[in-house]
C-alpha cells in the first residue's frame, strides 16, 4: 500500500481472514477481497469450528468473517471463538437463519455484523467497508477536541513563478519538519511537476479519480496516492495531451473532502484556469498563496485574482508571495508593487538558480535540496506561518503581524462538520 498514515491495526496481525461453509459464498467474498487489496488466500473452507481450531495455534486477523450455517448453538460457539481471538478482533457472522432475535444476541456478544445468505457482493463488500471503519475511530484520549486541518492553495499568478517549486517544498516542510501528515494535489492534470520536483512517478490515481468520482472513498485514496514520506503522500497526473479534461470539478471537490478525514495538512498546487474554471476547489480552503513575480503583467493579474478571491472565497485568506526575487534586476521594485496592489507583500523569496538546478540534479524537493538557501530560509518561514509555529516571530517582508496565522481560522466552524468514513486504511 501506499498510504502513509498508519492505519491503527497491529503491524503483527494479517488485515483479514475467513472461514466459510460452502463454495457459494465463497465465490461471492474473494472478488471483494481482492478489491480491497488482500490475499485471496485467507478466504479458508470450513465455518466457526475450523475457525476455533486455527486460531487457538495462530494471531487472529484485524477482520475476520466466519460462517455459523453448521453451528448447532451460534452463541455457544461465539463465545468459544472470543477465547481465542485476540483483543481488537472485528468478526463478522455469516449464517442462514433469519431471525432478528438471534441477531441481537449476537450483536450484544461482541458482534460486529451478521450477514444472511445468501451472500451479494455489495453485501460483503458494505460489511468489510464498516468493519474498517472501526479502525478509523478516535480511540481513548484521540476525542477531546476537534482534529484540525488546515487546507493551502498555492496559485500562480503567471506562469514560470514557481508556483509548484513553492508548493512541493511547503508540502515536504508540513510533512519533514512539522511531523503533520500531509496530502499534495497537483491539478496540473496535464503538465504537472509535483511527481517530478519530488522524483516519483505520478501514477493514475488523478486521472482515475475524473473518470470516476464515484469511487473516491478512503481506500481509493489509500491505493491512488504516492507515498513520498512517513508523513506525505501525492496525488497527481500526466493526463494525455491529446484528452482534454472532461470534469465538473466534482472529482476534485470530493478529493479535499476525502484529505480532511485522512490528513493533517492539505497543499493543492492550483492552476490559476483551475481557480476559474472550478471556483468549488476553494470551498473549504483556508489560506491561499498568491505566488507572484515582480512584473507589470503579475501586479495586474494578482489585483485580478485578489479581487476574484474575495468575491468568491471570502473566506480563505490570501497571502501574498513574490517569488524569485532579484532587486537589481527586477522589473518593477516591491514598493511600486505593493501600491499596485494595494497590499503588503507577505514574503519575498529571493533568485537561487543555482540551488534550483541542484534540486533538479538531486531529484528532490527545492528545500530538501538547498537547507542552507536563503531562499529555502524564506520558504520555512511561510511553512511556520501557516503552521502557528512562530506566533511571536516578525517576518522580513511580512504584514507587520506578529500573530499566527492559523489564529485567522474559524477552525471552530470549519471542522464542525461530522466526518464521513465509508473505508479506512491497511498496511
Amino acid at each position: 500500500m501506499n498510504a502513509p498514515w498508519k492505519s491503527g491495526l497491529p503491524g503483527n496481525r494479517d488485515p483479514f481472514a475467513a472461514y466459510i461453509c460452502d463454495d457459494n459464498a465463497l465465490d461471492v467474498i474473494r472478488p471483494v477481497v481482492i478489491e480491497l487489496g488482500w490475499q485471496p488466500e485467507k478466504c479458508n473452507k470450513g465455518g466457526l469450528r475450523n475457525a476455533v481450531q486455527s486460531l487457538s495455534v495462530s494471531a487472529s486477523p484485524a477482520i475476520l468473517l466466519v460462517d455459523l450455517s453448521e453451528s448447532g448453538d451460534p452463541l455457544n460457539d461465539i463465545n468459544a471463538l472470543a477465547e481465542v481471538c485476540e483483543p481488537g478482533t472485528v468478526v463478522i457472522a455469516v449464517g442462514q437463519v433469519n431471525d432478528v432475535r438471534l441477531y441481537r444476541d449476537l450483536l450484544a456478544s461482541g458482534i460486529h455484523d451478521y450477514l444472511l445468505k445468501p451472500l451479494s457482493p455489495q453485501q460483503v463488500h458494505d460489511a468489510l467497508n464498516q468493519a474498517l471503519a472501526v479502525f478509523m475511530s478516535p480511540k481513548g484520549g484521540d476525542g477531546d477536541g476537534v482534529k484540525r486541518h488546515v487546507s493551502t492553495a498555492v496559485v500562480g499568478t503567471r506562469g514560470g513563478v514557481g508556483a509548484s517549486t513553492l508548493a512541493t517544498s511547503l508540502a515536504w516542510l508540513f510533512a519533514e519538519a512539522h511531523k503533520a501528515p500531509t496530502a499534495l494535489l497537483d491539478l496540473d492534470v496535464h503538465f504537472g511537476t509535483g511527481a517530478l520536483a519530488l522524483d516519483l512517478e505520478p501514477g493514475r490515481g488523478l486521472t482515475d479519480a475524473i473518470e470516476n468520482p464515484s469511487r473516491i472513498d478512503p481506500l481509493f485514496i489509500e491505493r491512488a496516492m504516492v507515498r513520498a514520506g512517513d508523513n506525505l503522500s501525492i496525488l497527481s497526473a500526466e493526463a494525455p495531451i491529446s484528452q482534454p479534461l472532461m470534469t465538473d470539478g466534482a472529482a476534485f471537490v470530493q478529493l479535499e473532502d476525502e484529505f480532511r478525514q485522512a490528513f493533517e495538512m492539505t497543499v493543492i498546487d492550483l492552476p490559476r484556469n483551475m481557480l476559474i474554471n472550478f471556483p468549488q476547489l476553494l470551498a473549504d480552503v483556508n489560506l491561499v498563496l498568491l505566488t507572484c513575480e515582480l512584473t507589470l503583467a503579475s501586479a495586474r493579474d494578482t489585483i485580478r485574482l485578489l479581487s476574484w478571491l474575495k468575491t468568491n472565497a471570502a473566506h480563505a485568506h490570501p497571502m501574498i508571495v513574490a517569488n524569485k526575487v532579484q532587486p537589481a534586476l527586477a522589473e518593477i521594485s516591491k514598493a511600486d508593487f505593493e501600491a499596485s496592489i494595494e497590499r503588503k507583500v507577505d514574503f519575498v523569496v529571493p533568485y537561487d538558480i543555482k540551488a534550483a538546478s541542484n534540486a533538479a540534479k538531486l531529484g528532490q524537493v527545492f528545500v530538501d535540496a538547498n537547507r542552507s538557501s536563503k531562499a529555502t530560509a524564506a520558504i520555512r518561514h511561510i511553512a511556520e506561518r501557516v503552521m502557528g509555529a512562530s506566533e511571536d516571530e516578525q517576518f522580513d517582508g511580512g504584514s507587520g503581524e506578529k500573530k499566527s496565522l492559523l489564529g485567522n481560522f474559524d477552525f471552530k466552524s470549519m471542522l464542525s462538520k461530522k466526518p464521513k468514513v465509508d473505508l479506512s486504511k491497511v498496511d
